[in-house]
């Protein structure tokens, strides 16, 4: 394990947790948006109770 997963890590749960992308992008640095929009791939679990409130 290196500091740079750490990194990868909070980016995949501050993305699954619903934070918008544009703020994830300035709390990690990342100049372009491009490297911001692989934490919000969806996960598998994405659908589950989907349709519930």
């Amino acid at each position: 394990m290196h500091p740079h997963m750490l990194r990868h890590a909070c980016g995949f749960y501050l993305a699954s947790i619903g934070h918008d992308t544009r703020a994830i992008q300035a709390y990690l640095g990342h100049k372009n948006i491009q490297h911001t929009i692989r934490y919000t791939e969806l996960s598998p679990d994405c659908f589950q109770n989907f349709w519930l409130d």
